[in-house]
């Protein structure tokens, strides 16, 4: 790992549809390297999701404002033409969202879903192309039965097997940058491993970065090089992941640390 594709530098979050300003994240920077796993950890309402959010321009409320520097593929997401943004979204940059009952179409079926980015950033595919590379990617994540899944509906699918459709979805225009934003929190322990296992198969075999947001430090530990600790919308502490777990700094992250259930999710 050498080359830097992505570099965020003091960017700040500030609410106000408050009586007072509300600063939600504060002078966050990150830098990720084709083929690296950077973890973000922190309590709910820390500004990890919302970091992850202005990085994939999807924070585009009139009631807040984004200063810093996202630096992307030679340009400043924050301040670039929306047309450009738009055409990084889905395609380079990609996002595994929580919980995939809210994020998936209901009344779409599970092929249409998967497609929808190639036929906005690639609308030359033909459609048998398209239906082709749709059912290899639900084979690649680990979905059998790929022309049955193909003609479903989210409803009749597990939640495993939606989270494993998002991340199909999310990885079928084969993205420098996938953003999994807490993709096992509504999962069972054994389809949690199986998710994390499959962000490393597709991290080793296709270079992709990968930015994990998660509250769960024990997953971090398996699937990170990296991580970044954040409390009250700051970064406290970061570094590689052995260091961080086992020469923890703040006081903060030797909390988080000493949380961690001593049971391994490792075969």
């Amino acid at each position: 790992m050498s080359d830097i594709i992505l570099t965020v530098t003091d960017l700040n979050i500030t609410f106000h549809d408050h009586n007072a300003p509300e600063v939600a994240v504060e002078d966050f920077d990150l830098t990720l390297e084709q083929g690296e796993i950077v973890g973000i950890v922190g309590e709910s309402g820390s500004g990890k999701s919302l970091s992850a959010l202005a990085i994939a321009g999807l924070l585009n409320r009139h009631t807040l404002t984004k200063t810093g520097r996202i630096i992307f593929d030679g340009q400043d997401l924050l301040t670039c033409n929306r047309n450009v943004l738009r055409g990084y979204q889905g395609d380079e940059i990609s996002m595994i969202f929580q919980e995939p009952m809210t994020s998936l179409n209901p009344v779409k079926r599970i092929g249409w879903q998967v497609e929808e980015s190639l036929r906005i950033h690639q609308p030359e595919v033909t459609k048998e192309e398209r239906k082709a590379r749709c059912l290899h990617m639900l084979e690649a994540v680990g979905l059998h039965e790929t022309e049955k899944v193909y003609r479903m509906f989210p409803h009749e699918l597990s939640g495993g097997m939606r989270q494993r459709v998002m991340i199909a979805a999310a990885m079928i225009g084969e993205p420098k940058i996938l953003i999994a934003d807490e993709p096992t929190t509504a999962l069972d322990v054994t389809v949690q491993k199986q998710i994390v296992d499959l962000l490393i198969e597709i991290n080793e075999q296709k270079h992709t970065s990968i930015i994990f947001i998660s509250h769960d430090l024990s997953l971090v530990k398996q699937l990170c090089h990296r991580v970044l600790v954040m409390r009250k919308g700051e970064v406290v502490e970061s570094g590689d992941v052995d260091s961080v777990f086992y020469h923890p700094q703040h006081t903060y992250t030797r909390k988080l640390i000493s949380a961690i259930p001593q049971i391994s999710l490792e075969d």
